[in-house]
């Protein structure tokens, strides 16, 4: 029984002209009259329609606070994947500058070796030529830098000028382990999943409440108020009256509005039930292809780092055997683009691979540390 009360208060004023209130060669005397009159009704849930939309109304609203649940993961997973971003590129600057600088340096050499004829003109274009590619590639990654950094100052909610540039590289970060074995209930904390189970929940009452608006409604109204002496001896206590009434109403002859909405509602359910299937079936793909990314950038990272450490060794053995004038300078530079290639690399792998752990963190929406009790 779900009571609805009301109160009313109605205030009059009147003027007296009876010469018992009015003294002659006096003014009128002025009162107010005042009455209240209190009401309640109450309607009988027999067949729990609103009990129903209640609980509709608990689900939906609960469906949308999963939306500032997703919000929130969002920003988390931005903020973390344009940090990294912007590591990324200050290493890749800093690889690039340590490669504009060894280049120099071999330039300077062969430029010595030119004056004294151990070297050719065409030996020193060559090196010219990838020092000044070298020093090309430098100010677009300082661009994308300076882009990243404004990124996660909007991000964070602050001026791009009063935000602190990120320190460190992407080496410096220790990356969380991922362990075999992720429990299915982890996917239960994503918020879309959650809210497309709310909404499910949410039209599975509209169906019930649809269903119970085909039985009558019985309200049971209550009334109380003063009123006037005459009617004291009516009803007891005095001065008062209560009036009491049943009513049962069934909307019968709607135009077939009440099958109507019952269908509506169905319809709406096996709509929402669809959707929820495919909200937790994309879950489960969106973390398989997390996981596979995680696993695959990191085997491609220990490859990439045994790459980067062969063309070191390549290009320090041809630039010792350049000084010695065993191999030509066509060698050297053969080996010294592939160092700076493999260099740079490294560097995207490495960004990749913490970008594929941001995904799955955000694919099981909020990391995998915590236990399925946690969840």
């Amino acid at each position: 029984m779900l009571p609805a009360i009301s109160v009313g208060f109605d205030a009059s004023r009147q003027q007296a002209k009876s010469s018992v209130l009015a003294a002659p060669g006096t003014q009128p005397i002025h009162y107010n009259q005042f009455s209240a009159q209190a009401s309640a009704s109450y309607q009988l849930d027999f067949w729990g329609k609103n009990q129903a939309v209640l609980n509709a109304a608990r689900y939906t609203a609960k469906a949308s606070r999963y939306d500032r649940a997703t919000v929130e993961l969002t920003v988390m997973t931005s903020v973390a994947t344009t940090y990294f971003q912007a590591l990324e590129l200050r290493d890749r600057l800093d690889v690039a500058q340590r490669d504009l600088t060894t280049a120099q340096t071999i330039l300077k050499d062969l430029t010595f070796e030119e004056t004294v004829g151990t070297a050719n003109a065409l030996d020193v274009a060559q090196q010219a030529t990838t020092v000044a590619v070298i020093n090309a590639s430098i100010p677009p990654l300082r661009q994308q830098l300076r882009q990243s950094e404004d990124a996660l100052a909007v991000l964070v909610g602050k001026m791009p000028q009063d935000l602190l540039s990120p320190e460190g590289t992407l080496k410096d970060l220790t990356e969380p382990e991922v362990g075999p074995g992720l429990p299915s209930e982890l996917l239960v904390r994503r918020p879309d999943v959650a809210a497309a189970e709310a909404q499910l929940i949410a039209a599975n009452a509209n169906i019930q409440a649809a269903r119970a608006a085909f039985f009558p409604s019985i309200d049971l109204t209550a009334s109380g108020g003063f009123v006037s002496s005459a009617l004291a001896g009516l009803i007891s206590p005095p001065n008062k009256v209560f009036s009491l009434a049943g009513s049962v109403a069934q909307d019968i002859f709607q135009g077939g509005a009440l099958v109507g909405g019952y269908r509506l509602n169905k319809a709406r359910y096996d709509e929402l039930l669809s959707d929820y299937h495919k909200s937790v079936i994309s879950a489960f793909s969106n973390v398989e292809d997390a996981l596979v990314a995680s696993q695959q950038t990191a085997e491609q990272y220990r490859r990439q780092q045994d790459a980067v450490a062969k063309a070191r060794r390549a290009y320090e053995i041809t630039e010792i055997q350049l000084h010695a004038g065993t191999v030509n300078v066509l060698t050297v530079l053969n080996t010294q683009t592939t160092l700076f290639s493999a260099e740079d690399a490294l560097v995207q792998v490495r960004f990749a691979h913490l970008q594929a752990l941001v995904q799955l963190f955000n694919a099981l929406g909020g990391g995998w540390q915590q236990t399925a009790a946690q969840s």
